[in-house]
């Protein structure tokens, strides 16, 4: 979920935990109008401790927004590709914004957080489209839509030990009288992947959802501005050495390991979800009509280019835009490009997402990507490229 990181100054808008970033040392960049840390002072350093430790993002410039009424459910049916009417209280669901002919708009994650009452959230650089495509689709229905995105920070705790550094942390607790941190560690042993609850930290509201965008273990945190810089802090010194702070370049390396797709290069207008691989989030079974249903029922050309992984050997990564080639050789044709690609961390040689024509698109495939004019063989393989646990 995201959008094309630019490096430089920026004179965007600024995080509530900005001074929090400055003092830290961390190198800021553009991103989608936000001036956001990009690291702090390594990317493998940052990258390798949410694999091996701890990560502390900050995700404050995503968007919230919330569709509360009788209708709630029904509205983003319709509004949306998936079915999130059926989803339970505290869930989760990963899901897509479709234009009428079945491109992305967006990809979102939809909590539940009432019984008719419902969070979405955006990505920063489409979060004024995701309202007005709310506002406008929910319209006939009994709901009301909120931006509260100003009114929301949002800090990712991500790695191994996530939740033994949450557990340690002191000030969190459970909504409700009576209820202290005991019930609150016993809450997040038991919470499930896509899952949140509604917590307290330090007697504020604080949603905690098990979620992330790194392909490791790892919490959420949904907290008032004011409280963020607190919390991180509170966080930081719990975890001590166990957890660093991270930036947006470690944070798109982790995601791309993960197989996990950026919307802007994975997703876009001119993407049908099945193209990305994302088919199963469309909700084809729901009853009645749902924007965009017209268009996926149609579905793509079938020659349309199809998402797969390469991997090369060597150092010489592939980065997005790229040319794909149907083998080494000067005229193998052209046959798609690289959306994303770096030398993985993790893995320690060179990995890329590429839309390419469908007749290469067969794990063991042998292509080659034009690597600043040399053509270096890469193979087709299944994603993700990291699995937790693997």
């Amino acid at each position: 979920m995201s959008d094309t990181v630019q490096t430089g100054a920026s004179a965007g808008r600024r995080s509530p935990l900005h001074e929090v970033h400055a003092a830290l040392g961390a190198s800021f960049t553009d991103f989608a109008g936000w001036e956001m840390p990009v690291r702090y002072a390594s990317d493998l350093v940052e990258h390798h401790a949410v694999r091996t430790k701890a990560g502390l993002f900050d995700l404050s410039h995503m968007g919230e927004i919330v569709v509360v009424g009788p209708e709630a459910g029904a509205a983003l049916d319709y509004a949306l590709a998936g079915k999130l009417s059926a989803i339970a209280l505290g869930q989760a669901k990963y899901t897509l914004l479709l234009a009428r002919d079945g491109g992305v708009i967006d990809d979102l994650v939809v909590y539940r957080t009432g019984e008719d009452r419902f969070m979405v959230v955006a990505n920063a650089g489409n979060r004024e489209v995701a309202v007005a495509e709310l506002l406008e689709r929910t319209a006939p229905f009994d709901v009301e839509v909120f931006d509260q995105s100003d009114d929301v920070a949002l800090i990712a705790l991500q790695g191994p030990d996530a939740l033994e550094v949450l557990l340690e942390t002191p000030g969190f607790g459970i909504q409700g009288p009576g209820n202290d941190h005991d019930d609150f560690a016993d809450a997040m042993r038991d919470l499930k992947y896509y899952r949140a609850v509604a917590a307290e930290y330090e007697g504020e509201p604080v949603l905690v959802a098990r979620t992330g965008y790194t392909g490791e273990d790892g919490f959420e945190l949904y907290v008032a501005p004011e409280r963020a810089a607190g919390l991180w802090r509170n966080l930081a010194e719990t975890g001590g050495p166990r957890v660093v702070p991270c930036g947006l370049a470690s944070r798109d390396t982790l995601r791309l390991e993960a197989g996990m797709p950026l919307y802007g290069h994975e997703l876009g207008l001119d993407t049908h979800p099945v193209q990305a691989g994302l088919g199963r989030v469309v909700a084809l079974t729901k009853e009645g009509d749902f924007v965009g249903r017209a268009g996926i029922e149609r579905g793509p050309r079938a020659d349309a280019p199809v998402l797969v992984g390469l991997r090369a050997e060597g150092r010489r990564a592939a980065r997005a835009g790229y040319a794909v080639h149907a083998g080494t050789a000067d005229d193998a044709p052209d046959i798609g490009v690289v959306t994303s690609g770096v030398l993985s961390p993790t893995l320690g040689h060179p990995i890329a997402m590429a839309f390419v024509h469908p007749d290469h698109a067969e794990p063991g495939t042998v292509l080659a990507v034009d690597v600043r004019g040399t053509r270096i063989e890469a193979s087709v393989v299944p994603l993700p490229f990291y699995r937790r646990g693997a």
